[in-house]
């Protein structure tokens, strides 16, 4: 069940106020546009379903969770001040830790005081005679807005399959996207977990040390490669904030948004003896820049295939029982999924009381009042994890009944799959702004650069829209289908368009298979964003402005210019397969 503060339960009086802009959601990225915003001068107001700021970081509290990139660059980037007075403890935040540093932003930049807690949005509807959005909420509020800006989360709306027979289970089934904020504990219990991809990875090895036993459904066996997480000292810390401004451009450099050295040469055109070195030191510094041990690892099967083969090397020489060990050994292209870091995941299935089962051919059956029945066989258990991901992308666009010009509905237009320009706008729904949307790197990238770069683009938008008076601005249909041809296009040139994975709503049944985050890399999408601006807004209308589509005096986004000094990953590196993007 989803948790929400007490908050919830105490009345208060409906909003029916006017603002510049409202912004729905106060993660990372909402916390960051209110910042924006009021810094110039713009009336705002943020709703939030959660009880507090955060985002994913609020509600993912399950055991183990932390982020998959390093924490000193896994944070925001616009302030100086903010990085020099925040220290991380180790290499990969946990979960407690990024929330902390959310609630930490939130208070430093005053922010609290115009974010509407325990409320959550329903609807938005453009109003095309006043051109203006309304937004109501679960909690009565009806407010209007020249601006509504989707900060909704790639990762926010829980997929919870529906099993037959879930209510008939006696005990508790917890959702890891949605995990008791007083936490679990699992002494002596008989879990079950339904999953193996990244919050099951996380969450196995944890739960294992508490539970009496512990069995773990799998249905598609996931790579993942060690974290080796460590604590923070000191004189690393030190030595670190004092070349962040170099580590920040040189990050904004790389196609991920985050920087790690990678080795651009062709796996293919190694000796076997100098691959299985670099792949041995690869799997040394482990985390998410394995996947930089060769440059063509997701543009060629034949070098996958190489890579492949000394991960499955690696899972068989740490998991002792063959039967298991094959069963954890993916079958599908290296990194073609996600790529997951773990601490001791395949060591856990050396413990006596961890039990896996393969669910790939003989899928959940049903549940009961004890438990789950596979094949014929009952598992019983006294509380069950369902670690089911997310409806990744567009899940929390869908919880919103958002309606644009001539009554159309956003549902309506995404039918076949989601259709952005540039992930940041779509056509027919004038004023609306997406951060990190279909179409942009998104979760391709480090999210706090991707999220801040987004919403710099915007603040300049909004405000060269106020300084010529323009009321609206739209998407052009043509630009906006060139630009997902475009993202489709390019998505074809990786190996990760050959696998049915969340990239791709193949985690949801009925999901159109559409490869929704653009793969063309962070460098490459910042510098069409910045060539759309200056040139005037190109692929967009802005309509009642004096000087129409005329170049704004540019603010923020001068800050995402690449320094010339700085090796950037071009168009053409894209096009010769030599880019990883974890």
């Amino acid at each position: 069940m989803a948790q929400e503060s007490a908050a919830r339960t105490i009345a208060r009086p409906a909003e029916t106020g006017t603002f510049d802009a409202i912004v729905v959601g106060a993660g990372f990225a909402g916390m960051y546009m209110l910042h924006r915003l009021r810094g110039l001068g713009f009336t705002a107001r943020v709703f939030e379903a959660g009880g507090g700021v955060g985002g994913t970081w609020y509600w993912n509290r399950y055991p183990g969770a932390r982020c998959d990139v390093e924490s000193l660059q896994y944070s925001f980037s616009f302030s100086e001040e903010l990085d020099q007075e925040w220290s991380w403890s180790e290499k990969y935040s946990p979960q407690p830790e990024i929330l902390a540093y959310a609630n930490h932003v939130a208070d430093r930049f005053d922010l609290r005081s115009q974010i509407v807690f325990d409320t959550r949005v329903t609807a938005a509807t453009f109003d095309e005679d006043a051109g203006t959005w309304l937004i109501e909420t679960d909690r009565g509020d009806r407010v209007t807005a020249k601006f509504c800006i989707m900060a909704v989360g790639c990762l926010s709306a829980p997929n919870r399959p529906a099993f037959a027979g879930m209510s008939d289970f006696r005990g508790p089934i917890y959702h890891t996207g949605e995990w008791p904020h007083e936490g679990v504990d699992f002494t002596g219990l008989r879990v079950g977990v339904i999953g193996t991809g990244s919050s099951a990875i996380q969450s196995i090895p944890i739960i294992a040390q508490q539970a009496e036993q512990l069995t773990v459904f799998q249905r598609t066996a996931t790579w993942s490669v060690p974290a080796w997480n460590e604590q923070l000292s000191a004189e690393y810390l030190k030595e670190a904030k004092a070349h962040y401004p170099e580590l920040r451009a040189k990050a904004r450099a790389r196609p991920t948004g985050f920087y790690f050295p990678f080795n651009a040469q062709p796996a293919l055109q190694a000796s076997a003896e100098e691959r299985e070195r670099l792949y041995e030191e690869a799997w040394e510094r482990g985390g998410l820049p394995f996947l930089g041990a060769f440059g063509d690892l997701l543009f060629e099967k034949a070098a996958n295939d190489t890579v492949a083969d000394f991960a499955r090397a690696k899972i068989r020489g740490i998991v002792k029982d063959p039967a298991t060990a094959d069963l954890l050994c993916p079958q599908n292209v290296f990194g073609c999924k996600r790529l997951c870091v773990d601490t001791n995941y395949f060591q856990t299935y050396n413990l006596p009381h961890v039990k896996l089962v393969d669910v790939s051919k003989a899928p959940i059956e049903r549940f009961t009042a004890e438990g789950i029945v596979v094949d014929g066989t009952e598992y019983q258990f006294d509380a069950i994890v369902s670690a089911t991901g997310f409806a990744a992308m567009t899940g929390s666009f869908d919880k919103i009944a958002i309606t644009g010009r001539g009554g159309q509905t956003l549902a309506e237009k995404w039918r076949a799959g989601p259709r952005a320009y540039l992930g940041l706008a779509s056509e027919g729904f004038p004023n609306l702004f997406m951060i990190t949307g279909p179409g942009s790197p998104s979760v391709l990238a480090s999210m706090i650069q991707a999220i801040e770069q987004h919403v710099d683009w915007l603040a300049d938008c909004i405000s060269h829209m106020r300084d010529i008076g323009a009321g609206t601005i739209e998407a052009v249909r043509d630009d906006e289908d060139a630009w997902v041809a475009h993202v489709n296009d390019v998505s074809t040139v990786s190996l990760r368009s050959t696998c049915s994975s969340w990239y791709v709503g193949a985690n949801i049944p009925g999901r159109p298979r559409v490869f929704m985050p653009y793969i063309g890399g962070f460098p490459i999408y910042v510098q069409k964003c910045n060539e759309v601006m200056n040139s005037g807004y190109d692929g967009f209308v802005l309509a009642g402005g004096r000087t129409g589509n005329a170049p704004p005096q540019v603010r923020f986004t001068e800050r995402w210019q690449v320094p010339l000094d700085i090796e950037v990953i071009s168009p053409a590196a894209v096009a010769a397969r030599r880019v990883p993007v974890v």
